[in-house]
């Protein structure tokens, strides 16, 4: 069984998760600059054996898209291009990055430490997506 792996986009940096070989748990991976989070993903993919990735999809309230949904699909169209016998699936990832902050804060991490390690909530929130992925019905199928 391989591994899933979650990613959560941002015009700067991307935060990335990635659930054990049993698919259990699922744990932060990295954050790597948007420019290279396609060649990072190919290469983290060449050494262990992953069988989705899923990418939040950022929505607004009323459910529709939200803009930013523009600068993540060019990022998936590359990743599909690349890798292209991996599966992409999206998941939600409303209220995200409100939950990242308040595990981190609730995990008892410093404001200075918050304030400095910017890539701690992009690899939260990609857990956060990841953990809400594998409880869905999607991920049961």
């Amino acid at each position: 069984m391989g591994r899933i792996v979650a990613i959560d986009y941002g015009r700067k940096r991307v935060g990335l998760a990635v659930t054990d070989p049993l698919r259990l748990i699922a744990t932060a991976l990295d954050t790597v600059p948007a420019h290279e989070a396609v060649e990072y993903l190919q290469r983290y993919a060449a050494t262990n054996e992953v069988e989705l990735f899923v990418v939040g999809e950022p929505r607004q309230m009323n459910g529709e898209p939200s803009e930013s949904q523009r600068y993540i699909a060019p990022f998936v169209n590359r990743l599909r291009k690349v890798l292209p016998d991996i599966p992409v699936v999206f998941h939600d990832e409303r209220f995200t990055s409100v939950l990242a902050h308040r595990a981190i804060i609730e995990g008892g991490v410093k404001k200075k430490e918050r304030r400095t390690n910017k890539g701690l909530v992009d690899r939260v929130s990609a857990v956060i997506i990841l953990q809400s992925y594998m409880e869905s019905a999607d991920a049961i199928k």
